[in-house]
Protein backbone atom coordinates (compact mmCIF):
# COMPACT_ATOMS: atom_id res chain seq x y z
CA UNK A 1 0.00 0.00 0.00
CA UNK A 2 1.51 3.73 -1.09
CA UNK A 3 2.29 5.72 2.45
CA UNK A 4 -0.45 8.37 2.85
CA UNK A 5 1.00 11.83 1.56
CA UNK A 6 -1.51 13.95 3.44
CA UNK A 7 -0.19 16.33 5.62
CA UNK A 8 -1.40 17.36 9.27
CA UNK A 9 -1.58 20.76 10.48
CA UNK A 10 -3.01 21.83 14.02
CA UNK A 11 -2.72 23.75 16.85
CA UNK A 12 -1.49 22.82 20.25
CA UNK A 13 -3.47 24.08 24.02
CA UNK A 14 -5.75 23.48 26.15
CA UNK A 15 -9.52 23.51 26.38
CA UNK A 16 -9.52 24.78 22.43
CA UNK A 17 -12.77 23.66 20.60
CA UNK A 18 -13.53 27.18 20.46
CA UNK A 19 -10.41 27.58 17.93
CA UNK A 20 -10.19 30.09 15.26
CA UNK A 21 -7.13 28.32 14.11
CA UNK A 22 -8.82 25.36 13.38
CA UNK A 23 -11.58 26.92 11.18
CA UNK A 24 -9.54 28.83 9.39
CA UNK A 25 -6.89 26.75 7.92
CA UNK A 26 -9.93 24.52 7.14
CA UNK A 27 -11.93 27.10 4.63
CA UNK A 28 -8.53 28.27 3.73
CA UNK A 29 -7.64 24.46 2.61
CA UNK A 30 -11.12 23.86 1.17
CA UNK A 31 -11.03 27.02 -0.81
CA UNK A 32 -7.92 26.62 -2.19
CA UNK A 33 -8.62 22.75 -3.21
CA UNK A 34 -5.65 21.67 -0.78
CA UNK A 35 -7.21 18.29 -0.18
CA UNK A 36 -3.69 16.78 0.82
CA UNK A 37 -4.15 19.38 4.38
CA UNK A 38 -5.61 18.74 6.83
CA UNK A 39 -5.72 21.09 10.36
CA UNK A 40 -6.91 19.98 13.95
CA UNK A 41 -6.85 20.45 17.54
CA UNK A 42 -4.17 18.92 19.62
CA UNK A 43 -6.03 19.54 23.26
CA UNK A 44 -3.15 18.57 25.69
CA UNK A 45 -4.11 18.82 29.18
CA UNK A 46 -0.12 18.92 30.43
CA UNK A 47 2.63 19.75 28.01
CA UNK A 48 4.12 16.23 29.04
CA UNK A 49 2.12 14.91 26.60
CA UNK A 50 3.55 16.89 23.71
CA UNK A 51 6.44 14.28 23.75
CA UNK A 52 3.96 11.25 22.89
CA UNK A 53 2.12 13.29 20.40
CA UNK A 54 5.13 14.22 18.35
CA UNK A 55 6.18 10.92 18.64
CA UNK A 56 2.98 9.17 17.44
CA UNK A 57 2.65 11.48 14.74
CA UNK A 58 5.95 13.10 13.00
CA UNK A 59 5.63 11.29 9.77
CA UNK A 60 2.81 13.53 8.70
CA UNK A 61 2.86 16.46 11.03
CA UNK A 62 4.26 19.54 8.83
CA UNK A 63 3.43 22.50 11.82
CA UNK A 64 2.21 23.36 14.93
CA UNK A 65 0.38 26.59 16.17
CA UNK A 66 0.70 26.95 19.56
CA UNK A 67 -1.96 28.89 21.89
CA UNK A 68 -2.29 29.44 25.99
CA UNK A 69 -1.23 28.13 28.22
CA UNK A 70 1.73 26.19 26.25
CA UNK A 71 3.25 29.28 24.59
CA UNK A 72 6.47 29.23 26.83
CA UNK A 73 6.04 25.35 28.29
CA UNK A 74 6.80 24.00 24.90
CA UNK A 75 10.10 25.70 24.54
CA UNK A 76 12.17 22.96 26.17
CA UNK A 77 10.84 20.71 23.69
CA UNK A 78 11.62 22.25 20.87
CA UNK A 79 15.27 22.07 18.87
CA UNK A 80 15.56 24.97 17.47
CA UNK A 81 14.17 28.67 18.19
CA UNK A 82 14.24 31.44 15.40
CA UNK A 83 16.29 34.45 16.23
CA UNK A 84 13.03 36.74 17.31
CA UNK A 85 11.33 33.62 19.28
CA UNK A 86 14.29 33.47 21.43
CA UNK A 87 14.30 37.31 22.17
CA UNK A 88 10.54 37.71 22.93
CA UNK A 89 10.87 33.75 25.27
CA UNK A 90 7.58 32.26 23.49
CA UNK A 91 6.63 30.49 20.86
CA UNK A 92 3.09 30.28 18.95
CA UNK A 93 4.61 28.16 15.57
CA UNK A 94 5.87 24.75 15.75
CA UNK A 95 7.82 23.71 12.06
CA UNK A 96 8.51 20.44 11.27
CA UNK A 97 12.34 21.01 9.16
CA UNK A 98 13.63 18.74 6.72
CA UNK A 99 15.62 17.12 9.00
CA UNK A 100 12.92 16.24 11.09
CA UNK A 101 13.75 18.75 13.80
CA UNK A 102 11.25 21.18 15.59
CA UNK A 103 11.94 24.88 15.36
CA UNK A 104 10.07 27.47 17.21
CA UNK A 105 8.85 31.06 15.68
CA UNK A 106 6.55 33.74 17.41
CA UNK A 107 4.30 35.12 14.84
CA UNK A 108 1.96 37.12 17.65
CA UNK A 109 4.22 40.03 17.27
CA UNK A 110 4.36 40.84 13.73
CA UNK A 111 -0.14 39.57 13.96
CA UNK A 112 0.02 42.50 17.10
CA UNK A 113 2.26 45.04 15.13
CA UNK A 114 -0.02 45.17 11.80
CA UNK A 115 -3.00 45.24 13.18
CA UNK A 116 -2.65 48.35 15.76
CA UNK A 117 -0.57 50.23 13.30
CA UNK A 118 -3.21 51.40 11.36
CA UNK A 119 -4.95 52.91 14.89
CA UNK A 120 -1.88 54.76 16.14
CA UNK A 121 -1.57 58.46 15.98
CA UNK A 122 1.34 60.94 16.99
CA UNK A 123 0.33 60.93 21.06
CA UNK A 124 0.07 56.95 21.08
CA UNK A 125 4.08 57.02 23.06
CA UNK A 126 2.56 54.52 26.15
CA UNK A 127 1.00 51.59 26.87
CA UNK A 128 -0.31 49.23 29.47
CA UNK A 129 -0.28 45.29 29.15
CA UNK A 130 -2.64 43.72 31.25
CA UNK A 131 -1.12 40.01 31.97
CA UNK A 132 2.45 38.82 31.42
CA UNK A 133 1.88 35.57 30.02
CA UNK A 134 3.00 34.20 26.99
CA UNK A 135 0.67 36.12 25.11
CA UNK A 136 1.86 39.57 26.27
CA UNK A 137 5.44 38.39 25.24
CA UNK A 138 4.62 39.07 21.60
CA UNK A 139 3.07 42.30 22.04
CA UNK A 140 5.82 43.71 24.15
CA UNK A 141 8.37 43.35 21.19
CA UNK A 142 6.09 44.47 18.71
CA UNK A 143 5.77 47.81 21.14
CA UNK A 144 9.57 47.93 21.05
CA UNK A 145 9.98 47.93 17.37
CA UNK A 146 6.96 50.11 17.00
CA UNK A 147 9.31 52.51 19.25
CA UNK A 148 6.44 53.03 22.21
CA UNK A 149 7.06 52.46 25.51
CA UNK A 150 5.02 50.19 28.08
CA UNK A 151 4.17 49.21 31.39
CA UNK A 152 2.68 45.74 32.75
CA UNK A 153 0.16 45.26 34.61
CA UNK A 154 -0.61 42.26 37.15
CA UNK A 155 -2.29 40.76 40.12
CA UNK A 156 0.87 40.83 41.90
CA UNK A 157 3.41 43.70 41.92
CA UNK A 158 6.91 43.67 41.42
CA UNK A 159 9.92 45.02 39.94
CA UNK A 160 8.74 45.25 36.27
CA UNK A 161 5.06 44.96 36.82
CA UNK A 162 2.65 47.24 38.60
CA UNK A 163 -0.88 45.84 39.97
CA UNK A 164 -4.28 47.23 39.22
CA UNK A 165 -4.48 48.73 42.63
CA UNK A 166 -1.87 51.68 41.31
CA UNK A 167 -4.14 52.16 38.14
CA UNK A 168 -5.29 55.52 38.07
CA UNK A 169 -5.98 58.88 36.13
CA UNK A 170 -2.45 59.82 36.11
CA UNK A 171 -1.23 56.24 34.67
CA UNK A 172 -4.22 56.35 31.94
CA UNK A 173 -3.05 60.18 31.03
CA UNK A 174 0.29 58.75 30.46
CA UNK A 175 -0.47 55.48 29.04
CA UNK A 176 -2.66 56.38 25.74
CA UNK A 177 -3.20 52.29 24.72
CA UNK A 178 -4.12 49.28 26.77
CA UNK A 179 -3.67 46.31 25.93
CA UNK A 180 -5.87 42.92 27.34
CA UNK A 181 -3.28 40.51 27.13
CA UNK A 182 -4.88 38.24 29.63
CA UNK A 183 -7.76 35.78 28.64
CA UNK A 184 -10.23 37.53 30.77
CA UNK A 185 -13.96 38.29 29.17
CA UNK A 186 -13.08 35.41 26.98
CA UNK A 187 -16.59 33.10 26.02
CA UNK A 188 -17.60 31.33 27.47
CA UNK A 189 -17.61 33.57 30.41
CA UNK A 190 -18.06 37.09 28.39
CA UNK A 191 -19.17 38.80 31.00
CA UNK A 192 -16.17 38.65 32.43
CA UNK A 193 -13.20 41.62 32.13
CA UNK A 194 -10.16 43.01 34.01
CA UNK A 195 -10.14 45.41 36.59
CA UNK A 196 -9.70 48.84 35.46
CA UNK A 197 -10.93 52.18 36.17
CA UNK A 198 -12.74 52.24 32.61
CA UNK A 199 -14.12 55.69 33.60
CA UNK A 200 -10.34 57.07 32.73
CA UNK A 201 -10.95 55.56 29.28
CA UNK A 202 -10.88 58.75 26.64
CA UNK A 203 -11.48 59.74 23.23
CA UNK A 204 -7.40 59.76 22.90
CA UNK A 205 -7.04 56.20 23.96
CA UNK A 206 -7.05 52.58 21.62
CA UNK A 207 -8.09 49.81 23.72
CA UNK A 208 -6.72 46.57 22.26
CA UNK A 209 -8.00 43.30 23.24
CA UNK A 210 -6.35 39.95 22.13
CA UNK A 211 -9.44 38.32 22.80
CA UNK A 212 -11.90 37.28 19.32
CA UNK A 213 -14.68 35.84 21.39
CA UNK A 214 -16.88 37.23 21.71
CA UNK A 215 -16.15 40.33 18.86
CA UNK A 216 -16.91 42.47 21.54
CA UNK A 217 -15.87 42.17 24.76
CA UNK A 218 -17.00 43.61 28.56
CA UNK A 219 -13.67 44.99 28.39
CA UNK A 220 -13.86 46.53 24.66
CA UNK A 221 -17.29 48.18 25.48
CA UNK A 222 -16.56 49.62 28.37
CA UNK A 223 -13.55 51.50 27.01
CA UNK A 224 -15.93 52.17 24.12
CA UNK A 225 -18.30 53.53 26.59
CA UNK A 226 -16.27 56.04 27.59
CA UNK A 227 -15.20 57.37 23.25
CA UNK A 228 -11.90 54.85 23.10
CA UNK A 229 -10.80 53.85 20.08
CA UNK A 230 -11.24 49.59 20.38
CA UNK A 231 -9.75 46.96 18.52
CA UNK A 232 -10.50 43.09 19.24
CA UNK A 233 -8.00 40.47 18.39
CA UNK A 234 -9.52 38.99 15.13
CA UNK A 235 -6.94 40.63 12.76
CA UNK A 236 -4.07 40.11 14.52
CA UNK A 237 -5.16 36.22 14.41
CA UNK A 238 -5.51 36.23 10.77
CA UNK A 239 -1.96 38.21 9.98
CA UNK A 240 -0.36 35.75 12.74
CA UNK A 241 -1.91 32.62 10.62
CA UNK A 242 -1.20 33.68 7.48
CA UNK A 243 2.22 34.23 8.85
CA UNK A 244 2.84 30.63 9.82
CA UNK A 245 1.44 29.70 6.87
CA UNK A 246 4.26 31.61 4.93
CA UNK A 247 6.86 30.00 7.70
CA UNK A 248 5.72 26.20 6.68
CA UNK A 249 6.04 26.44 3.47
CA UNK A 250 9.25 28.69 2.58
Amino acid sequence: MAESTKKRFGLLGKNISYSFSKGYFAEKFASGSLNDLSYENFDLQDISEFETLIENNHQELAGINVTIPYKEAVIPFLDKLSKKAKLIGAVNTIKFTRNGKLKGYNTDYYGFKKAIKPLLAEHHKKALILGTGGASKGVCFALDELGITYTFVSRIKNENTISYEDLDQDAFTEHTIVINATPVGTSPDITAFPAVPYQYFTPQHIAFDLIYNPAVTQFLSKAAAQGAHTKNGYDMLVYQAEKSWEIWNK
